[in-house]
């Protein structure tokens, strides 16, 4: 593998459900999780067996604020620590294998305009990262929608002493905007004094992260892109919805993939994977091409 470049994981939950041949569900990857943990496991295990040198904790919808309407909020805490035994348990003695951990948004994903006020994001956040912490080796707050909902996330996880890692959503087009309508640069400068180890866009078409590129190399540290596979995000995607609604691509085999994923490491991207939509066999085809380039 090349030595300055990473590469991640791919999406958890929509392989999961895959494996599982379980409905979507509000409660997505957790709900599999509950069901079928082994299934968790194996799916780490299969992307680390793909190359990649940072897998996620299965803990993106166990929050309390999607577990409460499903009847699970007692089981936040337990659910936080089983995701993390589990990206564990498929590490295993593989020192060069980091397990990071998650914080998602808290409210919805795509909706930025649902979330918290920054002053009461910042402790929900900081629970959530002091939990995963032992059992982590770095911290990703990962699609977030606006500039506030990632301070008060970047805010929360830095309290652990972990290297910290952001990454927006962004507004699928060539705009580089967050789903908020933000500029991607005045996020960048922003979360700039927390500073964040690295900073990624995630979740969004694989396209607006090869045109907000130059954008994200006017920060100050590493940055890549882990991009989805869905067809479309619709705009009223409210609580509740699965994502069955957001369609899928079928243009996005892990050799097309893997081209534009090599195509963001010569804009100078030194992080890359994918999110939703993007299996092992995708995340082996890019590990490969990054080999090649040692």
């Amino acid at each position: 593998m090349h030595p300055d470049i990473t590469v991640l994981d791919g999406g958890m939950g929509q392989e999961l459900l895959l494996r599982a041949d379980a409905d979507p569900a509000p409660l997505w990857s957790t709900q599999v999780m509950i069901d079928q943990p082994g299934l968790v496991r194996d799916v780490h295990a299969d992307f680390i067996a793909a190359g990649a040198d940072v897998i996620t904790v299965n803990a993106y919808s166990a929050t309390r604020c999607r577990l409460g309407p499903a009847g699970f909020e007692g089981d936040y805490e337990r659910l936080q620590l089983l995701a993390c035994r589990l990206a564990n348990e498929a590490r295993g003695d593989r020192a060069n294998v980091r397990v990071a951990g998650c914080l998602s948004p808290y409210g919805w994903t795509y909706r930025p305009e649902m979330a918290l006020p920054f002053d009461e994001l910042v402790p929900l956040y900081a629970e959530t990262a002091a939990l995963q912490a032992p059992h982590v080796d770095l911290i990703v707050c990962e699609t977030m929608g606006s500039v506030d909902e990632a301070r008060a996330a970047v805010t929360g996880a830095a309290a652990t002493g972990l290297p910290v890692w952001v990454s927006w959503t962004l507004i699928d087009d060539d705009t580089a905007r967050l789903r908020s309508g933000e500029p991607l640069a005045d996020a960048i400068e922003a979360l700039a004094p927390l500073g964040p180890e690295a900073i990624l866009v995630n979740c969004s078409v694989p396209e607006a992260f090869t045109a907000a590129m130059p954008t994200l190399a006017t920060g100050p540290t590493r940055f890549g892109a882990y991009a989805n596979g869905f067809s479309h995000i619709v705009d009223d995607y409210a609580p509740g919805s699965v994502t069955t609604v957001l369609g899928h691509r079928h243009d996005l085999a892990p050799d097309a993939y893997a081209d534009i994923a090599l195509g963001w490491v010569e804009q100078g991207a030194t992080i890359v994977g994918g999110c939703c939509e993007i299996g092992p066999a995708h995340i082996a085809a890019v590990a490969r091409r990054v080999a090649e380039l040692s």
